[in-house]
């Protein structure tokens, strides 16, 4: 138990460097001015989301990168999304809307749309943005200006995460704990590692030519997890790629409530640890109940030490996040105990084939 003791004490320390490095080195974006202006594709997959898209298309509307076109894909909604980006789009021309005429046999819903976007743009660059992100006016030549700089393929940047209930405080930031005490995020673009690399769905911006060529959606057509494998695909096909934190100019509120964050992040835990559920559940195991075993285990000041860079951890994480220190401590321990839960619902839902994801089948 002993050995077990010093592994849960090298397993924080790690981790405590890694979260440090993102508060250090980790790349944000910043407010610049690109030297060119190539058409920019906006590309944005909607499913029944009457309640964000007006907001998304105003943001663009809003945007100081004036060179964009707007393409949304109306993915078989049964509310009024179509009806409202068809009434946006009379008033400028740069927006269109594309119907969906049915989801392929062998393809996710998302999936199929970003495939159908890409195929739908005309731009040199195409950004896919979740409907329920926001953008204030300067990101997207930011963003470029990062592309041209490091010559990159593919950038990915995490918003800022709007949570509002209790539920989603306690359930969101665990998807920040796992990447930002796991990863070095200024690896993803300075290694070739696929196992360094990370994105979210939520903005991927990708250069046309290279996209066309790998056709990354239509390979992952059939996971749900398609950011992560994409990024990880652009690494291994040597294409360099970039996986930012975002600043208050991008935010989104991922989940409304405990049980959407609860699904949703069930859907993707295991692929932060590679599709493994058992080493999502050992880093659990070990971020939960390690401490006790230190505690009984070695001398007291092990203890202080461990716990010291459990706090300085969740100080780190919420900076390096954006989100609120104090409240993050306050519920360090619900955050902690529900994320089991979370690693038990995936594995759950994965065995007996009830992942589901905006009324459609994931698995």
């Amino acid at each position: 138990m002993i050995y077990l003791a010093y592994t849960v004490v090298l397993f924080y320390a790690l981790r405590f460097c890694v979260a440090l490095v993102n508060i250090i080195f980790s790349p944000v974006l910043k407010k610049r001015t690109p030297q060119s202006t190539p058409l920019v594709s906006v590309l944005i997959p909607a499913r029944n989301e009457e309640a964000n898209i007006v907001n998304i298309l105003n943001d663009l509307k809003e945007q100081s990168y004036l060179n964009i076109e707007v393409v949304v894909f109306n993915d078989q909604s049964t509310d009024n999304t179509a009806g409202l980006v068809k009434s946006f789009s009379k008033n400028d021309k740069r927006f269109r809307l594309v119907e969906s005429t049915g989801l392929p046999e062998g393809w996710l819903g998302k999936n199929n749309a970003c495939h159908n976007l890409a195929l739908h743009a005309t731009g040199y660059y195409f950004l896919f943005l979740d409907a329920d992100v926001r953008i204030l006016p300067g990101v997207i030549e930011s963003s470029i200006v990062q592309m041209q700089k490091h010559r990159l393929k593919l950038l990915s940047i995490f918003p800022k995460q709007i949570m509002k209930t209790t539920g989603e405080k306690i359930t969101v930031p665990v998807m920040n704990s796992i990447l930002l005490s796991l990863l070095p995020m200024v690896l993803t673009r300075k290694s070739s590692r696929p196992s360094l690399a990370a994105a979210n769905g939520q903005f991927m911006l990708f250069e046309k030519e290279t996209y066309l060529e790998i056709q990354p959606h239509e390979k992952v057509k059939k996971h749900p997890v398609e950011d992560i494998l994409i990024a990880r695909m652009y690494k291994l096909e040597g294409q360099k790629m970039q996986c930012m934190t975002g600043n208050e100019t991008i935010s989104c509120r991922m989940y409304l409530g405990f049980d959407d964050a609860m699904q949703g992040f069930a859907k993707n835990v295991a692929e932060f640890f590679g599709g493994s559920h058992l080493a999502a559940f050992l880093y659990w195991l070990f971020g939960t109940f390690g401490i006790f075993v230190v505690l009984f285990f070695l001398p007291p000041v092990f203890m202080i030490v461990t716990l010291a860079m459990a706090i300085a951890l969740k100080i780190f994480v919420s900076v390096a996040s954006k989100q609120s220190v104090w409240q993050n401590l306050f519920l360090a321990i619900p955050q902690q105990l529900l994320m089991g839960a979370i690693v038990f619902l995936s594995y759950l839902n994965k065995k007996q084939k009830k992942n589901q994801w905006k009324g459609r089948d994931i698995d």
